[in-house]
């Protein structure tokens, strides 16, 4: 395995190959980033990972400064599930000057949940990812092929939105959530989790199991009992000590809410929620 740290490095790694395989990360990796490594070697003929803490995702008063960076861990474990390259570069590579072009996503999908609660995130994503594909596939003359985890839906909804109005000649793929045993949603940021806190933290993934098993009861009643639903699951977490921010029953389309359609056809359907348990945030979200 290789690793580089400039973008000039990167293609010239790159160059003998014709159809790149790319999973981007922020490294401090979890078996899901490795999941997804292992799903997309067979698509192409390298695979590429790269690990950079991207401040633009970052709002002022979040963890950028203290997200863990674990470079040598990361890369013994990369070249473990069959990575070929890693691509690792310090920020002025990417940010030589300050980045004034941004990718500004469409408020519809990029503004509501996650967007909501963290304005400006998608904005720092899409323009990291866009960057990032360009590094990678500049000189592809094959299928492309990216990968990011259903973990991070929206995420995954607006990177799909993002390759598909600006027609990129790049296929996302879309990793299963892995999770533990207990069914916690695996995250780089569990590690900031205490030992009470860790053994507290499945109960998202359970209250969204009971917010799902619950539409589904509602059937053709969802429109009118959905509200009500959400604001029981919350209550859920609530006294549990939890603060959510937001437990909800969306179309899987677009993540809005459903339509009278919707309600009659639940397999359309997905629960999303994040909440914040001490002073660690989890996100997770379940397709009905």
């Amino acid at each position: 395995m290789k690793l580089v740290h400039t973008v000039e490095d990167l293609r010239a790694a790159l160059r003998p190959f014709n159809s790149p395989v790319f999973v981007p990360t922020m490294g401090n990796l979890h078996d899901g980033h490795l999941a997804l490594v292992r799903t997309g070697k067979p698509l192409g003929d390298v695979t590429v990972s790269s690990i950079f803490v991207n401040r633009l995702q970052f709002a002022p008063h979040e963890d950028f400064d203290t997200y863990p960076r674990t470079l040598q861990a990361d890369c013994a474990r990369l070249e473990q599930a069959g990575c070929d390259i890693v691509f690792a570069p310090p920020e002025k590579e990417l940010y030589p000057e300050p980045q004034v072009y941004k990718v500004q996503p469409p408020s519809d999908l990029a503004d509501i949940l996650e967007g909501h609660f963290r304005p400006g995130f998608f904005i720092g994503v899409c323009t990291v990812v866009m960057k990032l594909f360009q590094c990678v596939f500049s000189d592809a003359k094959g299928p492309r092929y990216a990968l990011f985890g259903k973990k991070d839906y929206q995420q995954l909804m607006v990177i799909r939105r993002m390759v598909q109005q600006y027609a990129m000649p790049i296929t996302i793929v879309a990793g299963e959530t892995q999770r533990a045993a207990d069914g916690l949603a695996l995250s780089s940021r569990n590690g900031y989790l205490s030992e009470a806190e860790r053994a507290e933290a499945v109960q998202l993934s359970l209250a969204l199991r009971a917010l799902a098993r619950d539409a589904l009861a509602a059937a053709g009643s969802l429109l009118d009992k959905r509200e009500a639903l959400e604001a029981q699951a919350m209550r859920a977490l609530a006294v549990r000590g939890w603060q959510p921010d937001y437990l909800t029953v969306r179309r899987r389309v677009d993540l809005q809410p459903p339509t009278a359609q919707d309600a009659v056809t639940p397999q359309s359907l997905v629960v999303l929620g994040a909440a914040r348990l001490g002073s660690t945030r989890l996100i997770d979200n379940l397709e009905v």
